[in-house]
């Protein structure tokens, strides 16, 4: 991995990430050089992230000829990014696209945690980006969560603020989207709102078992017990998408004029209840039925419980999302997307594949959150 970078232009333009190496943050640098948009990306990293980066960094650029990932040492909740002045100077006029995905992505997040990172970060890179000289496109990636406790139809270009939050993760990037919702005005800007993200869907491969894995954990706890109990409301979509599908659609978008100054779901195309899935997921786990209903209000103090919480693998915050009211809109992406021939897999297609690797990794403590 080579922390240098080329003197010579790129033509094409240089995309600049937060985020790497997580999880949509290395599919996105995928999918720009699979596709050509871009041979060289600079990516601001946490120090405590640096070995890591540069060792993803290396395996990625092994798959693209002449392309490169330029890692800079910095952190979002610093001024400029943590970066030198020097650094600075030299990049500020290379850079075209910007793509925010730093975030602290955790529902048990403490509030102060959340708001340095989610929103105080996030003021930060505003600040970068605005003085870019050449900026074509400021990609930010918020949250479905940002709906909160809203119920009913959500619509893309809404943002209102709901009566209540679960939690403070939701909470910090609906007050991150409103510092970036401003600057439309005056930027080039897309935001994106992805859904609830699982793995690839032609591999599986994932980088924790956070999301729709919390319910592979909570089968694989009950696969030894007598029955598997029923979790999950009939009445809650649970709207999900495919690393690769996020990465294909977002980088489609960068690339779409029109799509600048609009806010998109990505939530997937067809969403299937919460009931459902856990259903599915347990016969492709265990072959069995679920039998009989665990109430969500006792599941979720049970996990609430630090010994059985480490037992099941499962976040007490996990729950309020098995019984959620709202129904994410998503005409304005669809309208952008048509033209093009990506489609988002049917998740009833793809869990046998998702599964596979969770059966496959389950014993590796890393995958747990």
């Amino acid at each position: 991995m080579n922390c240098s970078f080329k003197t010579g232009g790129n033509e094409m333009g240089i995309h600049f990430l937060t985020g790497f190496p997580g999880f949509v943050a290395t599919e996105l640098i995928h999918q720009l050089f699979k596709e050509g948009i871009t041979k060289q990306v600079f990516a601001v990293v946490l120090p405590s992230d640096l070995a890591k980066a540069k060792s993803k960094g290396t395996l990625i650029e092994g798959q693209y000829e002449g392309c490169q990932i330029v890692l800079f040492e910095g952190d979002i909740t610093l001024p400029n990014l943590g970066l030198a002045d020097e650094e600075l100077a030299i990049i500020n006029p290379k850079i075209t696209f910007v793509w925010h995905l730093a975030a602290i992505y955790d529902f048990a997040v403490s509030r102060e945690v959340a708001w340095k990172v989610n929103v105080h970060g996030t003021a930060n890179v505003n600040d970068f980006v605005c003085r870019l000289e050449k900026l074509e496109r400021y990609m930010y990636f918020s949250s479905a969560c940002i709906a909160g406790k809203r119920k009913g139809a959500i619509l893309e270009m809404e943002l209102i603020r709901p009566i209540a939050f679960h939690n403070y993760y939701e909470e910090t990037k609906f007050e991150a989207e409103l510092l970036v919702d401003d600057l439309k005005l005056e930027l080039p800007i897309t935001i994106i709102r992805p859904g609830i993200i699982y793995g690839h869907s032609k591999t599986g491969v994932t980088q924790k078992f956070d999301g729709i894995y919390f319910l592979f954990n909570a089968v694989e706890y009950f696969k030894g017990k007598i029955v598997i109990p029923q979790l999950g409301s009939k009445h809650t979509l649970l709207q999900m998408v495919s690393v690769d599908y996020i990465a294909e659609a977002s980088v489609r978008l960068c690339m779409l004029p029109e799509a600048a100054g609009e806010t998109l779901h990505i939530t997937g195309s067809q969403p299937y209840t919460a009931a459902h899935i856990y259903q599915e997921i347990a016969k492709i786990m265990t072959g069995k039925k679920t039998f009989g209903i665990l109430s969500l209000g006792i599941a979720k103090a049970m996990l609430e419980q630090p010994s059985i919480r480490k037992l099941v693998h499962v976040t007490s915050q996990t729950i309020d999302y098995l019984d959620y009211e709202g129904k994410f809109d998503t005409k304005d992406f669809d309208k952008l997307i048509a033209s093009s021939e990506i489609t988002c897999c049917d998740l009833m297609e793809t869990l046998p594949v998702l599964i596979k690797f969770y059966e496959e990794n389950k014993h590796l403590k890393s995958y747990y959150v």
